[in-house]
């Protein structure tokens, strides 16, 4: 089962999750109870520790990417079928994981550089254009930020600040605040985190053209 949808779950960066995607979420998860949101939010939450015991960074961001395919695969078909809500989740989710493996990491790059520099095997020059290439990434980030309307620059800046418990109480208070639910909120970030990649992507492709590499 789980090699069937390997192709279904690839990263569209041009996908955005809609209200209208969401409720169908919501439906599909509920599969004819109306449990008012609640089945969404414990789904999420099983899927927040199952990145949390894998030990990775950022196990909000790799749930919510998660949810945000299968909510893709159920626009894209209309519904699914082939397994259980709770069990095409997590199936969704271990194909995250090993994308989320075989991402590189900064500080995993840094620390394999630093390795590799104390062994001889990198030059200065190496490790020169590793840190030319992250200040480009970190340059084309802080533009790409500054270019957002200011509500939205807000919303996403303070959407990811914090760690963990910290991070979920201030979510919940900045959803009270704009008078909206978590759910709703978290589809706001969902649009603004995939407009800024795609501006992050853009940026760092022009440099590097700028620069004839």
């Amino acid at each position: 089962m789980a090699d069937a949808l390997g192709p279904k779950v690839e990263s569209k960066k041009q996908w955005a999750l809609t209200e209208g995607a969401f409720r169908r979420l919501l439906e599909w998860l509920d599969q004819g109870e109306d449990s008012g949101g609640q089945r969404y939010l414990e789904i999420r939450r099983r899927i927040v520790l199952y990145f949390d015991r894998k030990n990775c960074a950022g196990p909000d961001e790799l749930a919510d990417e998660t949810l945000n395919r299968v909510a893709r695969r159920l626009q894209e078909e209309g519904s699914i079928t082939s397994d259980a809500p709770a069990h095409y989740c997590f199936i969704t989710a271990r194909f995250v994981f090993l994308e989320h493996l075989r991402k590189p990491k900064v500080e995993e790059a840094l620390d394999d550089s630093e390795t590799r520099k104390r062994s001889g095997l990198v030059t200065e020059a190496d490790t020169a254009e590793e840190e030319r290439e992250q200040e480009r990434l970190l340059e084309c980030l802080s533009r790409c930020v500054e270019s957002l309307d200011p509500d939205h620059r807000d919303l996403i800046v303070g959407y990811y600040r914090g760690e963990q418990r910290v991070k979920i109480d201030n979510r919940r208070a900045m959803a009270a605040r704009l008078g909206i639910t978590v759910n709703a909120l978290s589809i706001r970030a969902c649009r603004i985190r995939d407009k800024l990649e795609a501006c992050v992507r853009k940026c760092a492709a022009e440099q590097a053209r700028a620069k004839g590499e």
